[in-house]
């Protein structure tokens, strides 16, 4: 699933809503200019039980930020809610928790998306 004209803007909130895969490992939501420039990289990975977010510049991965609270599981339908601020990512888990990760490139607007791996999206709003 990838999008290449998004147009999300600072202040604006994305809803990914979808069904986790009964065997996955683990899925990616991925906001940024291209799958090589990425500003926001969220990784739940189920074989960790962590929930892992990145950015990633020229191609090269950045410092991890790792969070312990996977609160949804393995075939669970889940919304996931992000809302790009000027310096940070917010992603409103199912549960209400929030994690939050910094903006490292100061972008103002995201034209690329992406969801990889164990997830399939149902419905999604920007």
């Amino acid at each position: 699933f990838e999008i290449f004209n998004l147009d999300m803007k600072t202040g604006d909130t994305l809803k990914v809503k979808g069904k986790v895969s009964d065997d996955a490992d683990g899925f990616s939501i991925n906001l940024g200019c291209s799958s090589s420039d990425l500003a926001f990289h969220f990784n739940p990975r189920f074989n960790e039980s962590v929930i892992v977010c990145n950015s990633k510049c020229s191609n090269a991965w950045q410092a991890e930020h790792r969070d312990n609270h996977l609160c949804f599981s393995k075939g669970s339908t889940i919304k996931i809610i992000i809302e790009m601020l000027a310096d940070k990512f917010q992603a409103k888990l199912p549960d209400g928790h929030e994690v939050e990760f910094p903006n490292r490139h100061s972008y103002d607007k995201i034209k690329y998306m992406s969801v990889k791996g164990g997830f399939r999206v149902t419905s999604f709003k920007l």
